[in-house]
């Protein structure tokens, strides 16, 4: 999720640091106070292209920081980690630097990025809703995408199988395409594959040996010392002309024995020092037998260096391990044997395309009905939703065409809407509105419920032409979606605003002849203060407080706080 955005000279902005959390925020205040210079802020984060009239008046350059915590997520770690991005403690911190000669420059974790890069990773991380070119969900690619998820196991079951038969299919034509390759090159490979398979063959590779051969070459390269403490350790215990440990103990076993003697209740101690004798004796005879073992041998160490290099050889070349290096010479063995069956491995595989072929689109249109069935269900929801959010009129399809078979099926899905009456269903990307747009996008969201999941969304002018029953439906519906999500709503309509978590007032003021844009989070009395301001334009104030602090108990009901 987006925990903070700093913002400095942007715009109407100096210096402005505001700290999101998890579920519901808004963001409220008067008409041109900046809320909407806010969001400009956002969308830069999110790739989009910048002009150096946004630098403030009198600044180098504007700079606009986001930290997204990823902690949990692993899907989006995983899809940073792709782009070359690693989370720093589950953090993900994104900058960007306009100069006011228009020249940007972004920065992910410190490392210097590009805009495209981005807009790859930040595609996965927030929506901005209101900005047509940062929303997942008018990219028609996404669409399949949220359908599958929408119709649950039994299309999840059937893609993978889908998935499969088009892997298999692909794999057997590529092997096909080349077994059909020109001669020359058959014969070509052929060759380096004996080369290969031969060099790998000559070696005698065995799993282990590299371990062994290391650990010789330590006891050889340092022979000399090992003979040194060998013999040290031995002379310690022998006595190397004087009492060594072994006579001492067998000094106190005596005098022990004798105490034994007077005093039975010694006698296990005469035990546990034979035990200690026998121990210190056998640890003796080893190291006597070990030193005289030790031997260093000049071309035995050659031998050994040869060797290991032979093997680094062949790891660089073949595998990183000496097991990766001996399934390598099998594999070469397989296509060896592949290259010289060409003829009748080609028919078996233009029989086994065929068959393939007609499991794929049998398979591909079991998935079409699927789909199709869940496509109608899931149309009729989204259209209950825009009903809700006072788009009585809207119609809502998902369209499904044929296409040739692929690794997701045989359908091109597209989703499709009429806002008004009279007007015919067209794409979501051709919705003119702002209010409008933002609304299917809540409806959307809301019918999937987490099926197509982006960790943040960013809702603007979501509020445009509703009154206070809709306004009151659509922040309930805010409510629920960020219970899966982060939701940012930038909003004029208290009957919204009641029912976030966390609620920041952006003001525009006057310091020293500059106008600057504030944010700050309001709780309490501030907030009914904000709500009251906004329910001020059609009540005096006094009522107007009391009416705020209705509907935040209200929200505070709805939403379980």
């Amino acid at each position: 999720m987006l925990t903070e955005i700093h913002i400095r000279n942007f715009a109407l902005i100096d210096d402005l640091t505001i700290r999101l959390h998890r579920g519901f925020n808004v963001l409220t205040g008067e008409t041109g106070a900046g809320k909407s210079i806010i969001i400009d802020a956002i969308t830069t984060i999110v790739g989009e292209r910048l002009s150096g009239d946004l630098v403030r008046t009198g600044a180098e350059k504007a700079v606009v920081e986001a930290v997204f915590d990823l902690s949990g997520d692993d899907g989006i770690v995983r899809r940073a980690a792709e782009l070359g991005y690693e989370p720093e403690d589950g953090l993900i911190v994104i900058s960007r630097e306009l100069s006011a000669g228009g020249k940007s420059q972004v920065r992910v974790n410190g490392r210097i990025s590009t805009v495209a890069m981005l807009r790859q990773l930040t595609s996965g991380l927030v929506d901005v809703h209101g900005q047509h070119e940062h929303q997942s969900l008018l990219d028609v690619d996404n669409h399949l995408e949220i359908l599958d998820e929408w119709c649950g196991r039994d299309a999840q079951r059937l893609k993978l199988e889908v998935h499969g038969f088009w892997e298999s299919l692909s794999e057997a034509e590529r092997e096909l395409e080349a077994l059909r390759h020109d001669e020359r090159e058959r014969e070509r490979l052929l060759d380096l594959y004996k080369f290969q398979k031969d060099e790998i063959e000559r070696a005698n590779l065995r799993v282990g040996e590299e371990e062994e051969l290391l650990a010789e070459r330590s006891r050889l390269a340092n022979s000399e010392k090992l003979s040194e403490l060998a013999n040290a350790a031995y002379d310690a215990l022998s006595g190397g002309g004087e009492n060594g440990a072994v006579e001492l103990l067998y000094s106190a076993l005596s005098r022990i024995q004798a105490m034994a003697g007077i005093d039975e209740s010694l006698s296990s101690l005469t035990e546990d020092i034979q035990n200690a004798l026998y121990a210190a004796d056998q640890v003796r005879l080893a190291l006597r037998d070990y030193r005289d073992s030790i031997e260093f041998s000049p071309e035995r160490l050659e031998l050994i260096e040869e060797r290991l290099d032979a093997i680094r050889t062949l790891k660089r070349k073949y595998g990183e391990t000496i097991e990766e290096v001996i399934q390598f010479g099998r594999e070469l063995g397989d296509k060896m044997e592949t290259l010289s069956q060409s003829e009748e491995r080609a028919a078996a595989l233009e029989a086994r395309i065929t068959d393939l072929r007609g499991q794929l689109e049998a398979a591909a249109a079991r998935l079409s009905e699927v789909r199709r069935a869940g496509a109608i269900r899931f149309a009729k929801g989204v259209e209950r939703e825009l009903h809700e959010l006072a788009m009585e009129s809207a119609k809502f399809e998902v369209s499904i065409a044929p296409c040739a078979p692929g690794p997701k099926g045989a359908d091109r899905v597209e989703f499709v809407i009429s806002p008004n009456p009279g007007e015919p269903l067209k794409p979501l990307a051709k919705i003119a509105s702002g209010g409008e747009m933002s609304r299917v996008m809540l409806a959307l969201k809301t019918v999937m419920a987490g099926a197509y999941r982006v960790p943040t969304l960013i809702f603007d002018e979501i509020d445009a032409g509703i009154g206070g029953r809709t306004a009151a439906v659509l922040g309930r519906k805010l409510a629920g979606l960020s219970r899966c999500a982060q939701v940012l709503c930038v909003t004029h309509l208290p009957q919204i605003a009641c029912f976030a978590d966390s609620h920041f007032s952006v003001e525009k003021v006057v310091v020293d002849g500059r106008t600057r844009v504030i944010v700050a989070e309001v709780t309490g009395e501030d907030r009914v203060q904000e709500i009251a301001r906004m329910l001020g334009e059609v009540e005096d104030s006094a009522s107007a407080a009391d009416h705020a602090r209705e509907l935040l108990e209200v929200g505070a009901r709805a939403v379980g706080r």
